[in-house]
Formats: C-alpha cells, sequence, structure tokens
C-alpha cells in the first residue's frame, strides 16, 4: 500500500509540473473569469465540480456505490476514491491542454462498461484484492476524459488554469467522499457485519447498477 501511494503521489506530481509549465491551451476559454478574484474563480470551480457528481452525476454516483459495496472499511473504500481522483485528475488536466484526445462516443460507452464491471466484480469476489485499486485508477483515467468534454462547454480561465482544475477536482473529491459518508453510513456501518448483508444488500443493488450501466452502454455505443 505504501508503494502504491508513492506512485500515485510521483504521477500527481509529474502532471502538475506538465500543467504549470505546459504553453498548449487547446481548452474552451471562460473569458467571464479571467479578471474574477482567485477566490472566486476557487468557489466557482470548487462549485462546479461538486454539482458535477451530486447531483448531476449519477453515472458516478453508481460507481463510486459500486466501490463501496466490496470491502466494509472505509479506509479501503477512501483509497478506492483516492485513485479514481488521482487518475481522472491527470487526463482531465492533459485533455484540458490538449496534450491527448478521446472522442466522447468512444469515453461515455467504456465509462458505462467500468461502472458494469465494478457491479459484477462485487457479485463474483467477496474481498477486495490490491489490484483492484489499480483497475479503479485505470478506469479514473477514463472517467478523466468524460469530465473534461463537460467542462470544456465551460471552459477555464487562462491565467487561472491549474487553479480551476484543482478546484473542479477537489469539489469532484468533495462530491465522492459525500457519497461514500452516505453509503457508508446508512448501509455498510450498521449492515456490513451482518451475514446477511451480500444476499440482501451488496447482491441486489450490484445486480441493479450492472444493469442500469449495461443499458448505458448499448444507449451510448449505438445510440447516441
Amino acid at each position: 500500500m505504501a508503494r502504491q501511494q508513492k506512485r500515485i503521489a510521483s504521477c500527481l506530481l509529474f502532471v502538475v509540473l506538465i500543467l504549470s509549465f505546459g504553453s498548449l491551451s487547446a481548452h474552451t476559454i471562460n473569458y467571464q473569469l479571467e479578471k474574477a478574484p482567485v477566490n472566486d474563480v476557487v468557489w466557482f470551480y470548487l462549485n462546479l465540480g461538486y454539482h458535477h457528481i451530486l447531483p448531476e452525476g449519477v453515472d458516478h454516483i453508481l460507481f463510486v456505490v459500486g466501490l463501496c459495496l466490496l470491502s466494509t472499511n472505509v479506509k479501503t473504500i477512501l483509497w478506492q476514491a483516492t485513485a479514481f481522483t488521482v487518475a481522472h485528475s491527470i487526463t482531465l488536466g492533459l485533455s484540458m491542454k490538449g496534450i491527448i484526445v478521446a472522442p466522447s462516443s468512444v469515453v461515455e460507452p467504456i465509462i458505462a462498461l467500468s461502472i458494469m464491471f465494478v457491479a459484477i466484480e462485487n457479485l463474483m469476489v467477496t474481498e477486495l484484492k490490491a489490484w483492484r485499486i489499480v483497475i479503479v485508477f485505470l478506469f479514473g483515467l477514463i472517467h478523466g476524459m468524460g469530465f473534461a468534454s463537460s467542462l470544456n462547454e465551460i471552459g477555464l480561465p487562462r491565467n487561472a488554469f491549474l487553479t480551476s482544475i484543482l478546484s473542479f477536482n477537489v469539489g469532484v473529491e468533495l462530491g465522492q467522499i459525500t457519497i461514500i459518508a452516505i453509503v457508508f453510513s446508512t448501509l455498510v456501518f450498521f449492515l456490513g457485519k451482518k451475514p446477511y448483508y451480500r444476499q440482501r444488500v451488496v447482491y441486489p443493488i450490484s445486480i441493479a447498477i450492472a444493469v442500469i450501466a449495461g443499458y448505458w452502454t448499448i444507449q451510448r455505443t449505438f445510440f447516441v
């Protein structure tokens, strides 16, 4: 776990350096915030990131709920969420800089598939394996490109690119933590140790998530 923490921190530091000194500016420009005080910029994108998860990001909500079901250890759940956040922060920043580009017609079906994968894994595996954090990290890279597509509709101020990106990601993380807090306090904390927890809680919720995600996969592949 310590080695994974160092790798995640190194990846994030590397990307921050790229975004700090990179000269590319492929993103839409938010002219309204270019002359705004830093506090206003931080609050705007923090709020935007939070609302992108709650209440607007139904697919991301189901993904995080799926992450909460396999383990009853809150630290393990939070580590999954952190790996996901670091990963989507990387691709979000690189996408907004134009360093990587992926069409939404490819990204959105994969996001749906990632939700279905996590839900199905909850049904097939009885305990969380260490490699799941790696899987969650890889899925986070895909989700970050989805975030970039939405964020580019609003744009970023040129003189506060890094501030805006970090604020948005903090908002996303706070949204995820809110979901985790709700799921953990209402389900995991009270029912996680019960012998019927998997049969009556994990299975039905995971099946519902898998069915919804499967529908989204078909819809986003063939009808969008």
